[in-house]
């Protein structure tokens, strides 16, 4: 039998499951256990689940519609001119989705994991580590969805979803958050102290403020414009303008399935991960 790290764990402490099934990898239906376990707890915190819709709609509304008024229109995909406004709404609700994934795959994990020893517990039961990372980035998929329903509403209400490709803004934001929570994830379970997450932020920032966020492409150099066409967020951001403005063709599936592989490959490591540092 491969080793999956596991093995020499006692079975008082590891589920059967765990050492007779370790083809699966990312997780079963076990893991809505502890999404309802998440959605009992935010009930009382109702508050702070909303905050997050907050950000990106002061970020529009300021820069979007504000500044707006002074640029006027910039080149959308294509190089079709679009007001300002309708082409920063559409990598705003990208950003939203990542920050919502980010937060509630790092910050929220990491306590969880290290101080309130959710992760312990849970263990205890037949759920697998992989149950627990499916479970954490389903409850993240959770958090990213109502934040992009909220902001696509007011998008909508603002008159800026020019195509009706518009519809599928929403499963592109799950996509997105399901890329960005999964990858957050794995890469929280290598932090070893808080003052490791200012990494998140060398990382989120950048991405939030150059992959085409408030300005075309076109602005950078070859090189960087290479860089950028590289990064995540450029995927979801290209991506959603691309629906909402109309711009769709085939091209659109490489950002899906960049997305998809992302998010695949994290939620593998971090099952992984929280079964070594948890089970060994």
């Amino acid at each position: 039998m491969p080793d999956t790290g596991l093995q020499t764990a006692p079975l008082r402490v590891v589920p059967t499951a765990v050492v007779t099934r370790p083809w699966r990898a990312l997780g079963g239906p076990r893991s809505l256990h502890l999404v309802e376990r998440h959605a009992r707890v935010y009930r009382h915190m109702w508050l702070m689940l909303a905050s997050g819709v907050g950000e990106p709609l002061f970020y529009l509304l300021a820069i979007g519609v504000g500044i707006g008024q002074l640029v006027g229109t910039v080149a959308g995909p294509g190089g079709k001119p679009v007001s300002y406004a309708a082409f920063v709404a559409p990598a705003l609700l990208a950003t939203s989705s990542m920050n919502g994934a980010i937060f509630d795959s790092t910050f929220n994990v990491f306590f969880l994991l290290k101080y309130a020893k959710v992760y312990d517990a849970t263990l205890a039961t037949p759920m697998r580590p992989q149950d627990v990372a499916l479970g954490q980035v389903i409850w993240a998929l959770i958090r990213g969805a109502l934040y992009a329903f909220a902001f696509t509403v007011v998008i909508l209400a603002l008159g800026l979803l020019k195509s009706p490709w518009a519809v599928g803004v929403l499963p592109a934001a799950v996509l997105t958050g399901f890329a960005f929570a999964a990858t957050g994830m794995a890469a929280t379970t290598f932090m070893r102290s808080w003052q490791d997450f200012e990494y998140v932020t060398l990382v989120s920032l950048p991405l939030f403020l150059f992959s085409t966020t408030f300005f075309p492409l076109s602005v950078y150099p070859r090189p960087l414009q290479i860089f950028v066409e590289c990064t995540p967020l450029y995927q979801s951001v290209t991506l959603m303008r691309g629906l909402t403005l109309g711009a769709v063709g085939p091209h659109l599936l490489w950002y899906v399935a960049y997305l998809a592989v992302m998010g695949v490959t994290g939620l593998y490591i971090a099952g992984r991960r929280v079964g070594r540092l948890l089970l060994t």
